[in-house]
This record gives structure tokens, C-alpha cells and sequence, in this order.
């Protein structure tokens, strides 16, 4: 097996630190303000597509950077270095944009892709969080062909700045889990709540109602009774990706409270003599090697296709999971090692402090990951701890 990092992946790795240089002097802009200016926007919007890291995860021939999984995963680590979310800006459009139409792809993903217009995925509900199939946001069919859209979605990571929604609902009679695309400008849907978050997040998380909405036949993305699968798909890339991110943002609080550790005298010595912050250091170094190791494993079986959807999906869950839980770990520690200051919004670690408690919640709790990893060791064995075979 062989590790290192291919002239390629170190192409991408600078390309997207640089990247990620460039955006972070918007951070504190973004704290105090919450959120940015359309002036700021512009500005990143135009870095990005210079970058050439718009749309990693879709094929070149569409526009977009196509890169592997593994290449995915390297980008992803340098943006996750990013506070207030900021590494939302640089888009990955949603991968169920894959299942367009030929039609459905010039009018969505294209312009997602050139950074004209902006997706946002709706599923979670009141009552369907961690249970999408509690789903109670219905699509009816009408006589033309056409459908209505009744229902509630919350959560809507983006959808203050998206222009068309991804909307999971049960569609027809039978009750089939459908994605449809839906122009948010269309009547009868309405941003109902913008609710204050623990985090400063570049876009928002709004709530939307869907109130007798009319939809045309092609509005629907995939097939009738899809949407489950394709949401399942997309939940695997994007845990990874979640892992990745969180390993990138641990890295970069681990080396501002080293170098904090350094400097910082305390009783007439450096607070790096004592070993009681050599302790949570060493922890925190551990933390972010093992995942960083494990999550790039992940990424490059599955990019090989030697296991089949099952086996990844566990395995995504095992990274997402790990990943996100010690990158928590590793961010208390080092705002510990702050002491008062960091406590301190205008420090970044205050603010990776507060933005990855999330990433145990959203694409799945840290409960649903461990029910996930339970599940697969217990219908198939431990398989799911295996490296593939070359043979």
C-alpha cells in the first residue's frame, strides 16, 4: 500500500490551501456580521471558479472539476481549515443533480456549476429528522400529469441563498419517496422561520411550507419512488466529506494551540513545558492522524469499487462518525489550552468550537451512525473491517 499523496492530490492540496488563504480573511467579517456581504460573495465566487475546485464531484465534460473521491476528501480537508462555514462557498452541487435529465441538467446543474444559480436538499421534516420515512410532505398527482406539493421542510442548509430546492416527498397514492425540483420563487412556498443557530454559518438554515405548489411532470428528478436510493448515495460521499472537513478544522486548532502552548508563559516557563497540555496535545495529534488515515482509506475504496454499496455505506458511517466525534474531542482541548481567550469569539478556535458540534447531527446523528455500523456487523459479520483483496 502506498500513501502518499500523487503529484495530483498535492496539485489539488495547494490549490485549494491557497484557496482556502484567500477566504479565511473573510472570516471574521462573517462572525460579526453574520454572514456576508453580496460584495464578499462575488468576490469568492470569482476565486473559486479561478481555482477550478467549483463542482468537484461532477464530471469535467459537465463543467465541473471531476474529481476522484480520494481528491474529494484532500480538498475537502484544506476547506474544513475554514470558520463560519465558509467552506460551503466553494460548491459542490448536490450528487442527486447527477440524476437529471438531459433538460433537467441545462436548467439546474450547469448553471449550479458555473456558480449562476445554487441548490439546497429539503428532507428533514418536523417529525422526519433522523427518520426521513416519518415523511409527511406529499406530492399529488393532478390530471395534466403535473403534481402538488403540500408539506413542511426544516433545516434547509443554503435555503436564504439557493434559488431551486431539492424536495423529498411521497408522491402519489402509493406514497413513493420522490425528489422533485422546485424553483423557489414559485407560488406557494414560503420561508416560514430563520432560526438562530449555536454556530455562525455563511448561509442559513431556514424552515419552508409548501402550500398547494404546482409542479409541471418533469419536475421530478430520477424516477418516482427513487428518492430514498438517491438520497442514501448521496449521504455516503457526504459523510465522507464530513469527516474529511472536520479532520482539516481539528489540524488547524491543534497547530494554532501548539503554537499557543509555545509562547504563552506561565510561571516563569513556556505552558508547553507542562505535561499536563504535552498530554492533550499528544491526544489531539493522535485523534487527527488515526482518522485522517482511516478516512482516506474509505475514500480510495471506494473510488477502487471493490466493495459493494453496503460495505461503503457502513464504512462511511465508521469515518463519519469517528471523525466527528474526535475532532469534538480535539477542539475542547485546544480551546483548554486557550484558557479565557479561547473563549473568545475573535479566536478561531472559539468558532470551531461552536461549528463542529454540529457535524455529530446533520447527514445522520452520531446515534444513527452507530446503528448503521451495528447493523451491517450484525446481518453480515465483521466483513465491514476488512481491507479489500487484490486477489
Amino acid at each position: 500500500m502506498d500513501f502518499r499523496l500523487t503529484a495530483r492530490q498535492e496539485e489539488l492540496r495547494d490549490s485549494a490551501r491557497a484557496l482556502t488563504g484567500f477566504i479565511t480573511k473573510y472570516e471574521l467579517d462573517c462572525e460579526e456580521n453574520n454572514g456576508l456581504p453580496p460584495q464578499a460573495h462575488i468576490e469568492i465566487r470569482d476565486a473559486v471558479l479561478d481555482s477550478g475546485l467549483q463542482a468537484v464531484n461532477m464530471p469535467v465534460e459537465w463543467g465541473g472539476a471531476g474529481l476522484t473521491i480520494l481528491e474529494q476528501v484532500t480538498v475537502q480537508a484544506e476547506l474544513g481549515r475554514l470558520t463560519g462555514a465558509l467552506w460551503d462557498m466553494v460548491w459542490r452541487p448536490a450528487n442527486a443533480l447527477s440524476f437529471c435529465t438531459p433538460e433537467q441538467r441545462e436548467r439546474y446543474l450547469v448553471p449550479v456549476i458555473r456558480g449562476q444559480r445554487r441548490d439546497c436538499y429539503a428532507v428533514s421534516e418536523p417529525e422526519a429528522g433522523s427518520d426521513p420515512q416519518s415523511l409527511r410532505t406529499t406530492a399529488t398527482r393532478t390530471e395534466d400529469g403535473g403534481w402538488v406539493l403540500n408539506g413542511e421542510k426544516w433545516f434547509v442548509t443554503v435555503g436564504d441563498h439557493a434559488d431551486f430546492m431539492i424536495v423529498l416527498a411521497a408522491a402519489g397514492e402509493d406514497r413513493a419517496p420522490t425528489l422533485f425540483l422546485v424553483d423557489k420563487d414559485t407560488p406557494g412556498i414560503e420561508m416560514t422561520r430563520v432560526p438562530r443557530w449555536m454556530h455562525t454559518f455563511v448561509y442559513e438554515h431556514p424552515e419552508f411550507t409548501f402550500t398547494d405548489v404546482r409542479l409541471p411532470a418533469d419536475a421530478v428528478l430520477g424516477e418516482v419512488g427513487t428518492g430514498y436510493d438517491i438520497t442514501r448515495s448521496w449521504f455516503t460521499e457526504e459523510r465522507l466529506m464530513i469527516a474529511a472537513r472536520t479532520i482539516g478544522a481539528a489540524e488547524r486548532a491543534l497547530e494554532l494551540a501548539r503554537d499557543w502552548a509555545v509562547e504563552r508563559r506561565q510561571f516563569g516557563s513556556p505552558i508547553a513545558d507542562f505535561q499536563l497540555i504535552q498530554g492533550m496535545l499528544a491526544d489531539c495529534a493522535v485523534d487527527i492522524a488515526v482518522n485522517r488515515a482511516y478516512t482516506h482509506q474509505v475514500a480510495w475504496e471506494v473510488d477502487e469499487g471493490a466493495l459493494d454499496r453496503k460495505t461503503l455505506h457502513a464504512k462511511a458511517a465508521i469515518a463519519k462518525l469517528s471523525a466527528s466525534e474526535a475532532s469534538g474531542r480535539v477542539i475542547d482541548r485546544c480551546l483548554q489550552i486557550f484558557g479565557g481567550r479561547g473563549y473568545d469569539r475573535s479566536y478561531p478556535v472559539e468558532r470551531l468550537y461552536r461549528e463542529l458540534r454540529v457535524d455529530r447531527i446533520w447527514e445522520g446523528t452520531s446515534e444513527i451512525q452507530r446503528l448503521i455500523i451495528a447493523g451491517e456487523l450484525v446481518k453480515r459479520g465483521t466483513g465491514v473491517l476488512r481491507m479489500p483483496s487484490t486477489v
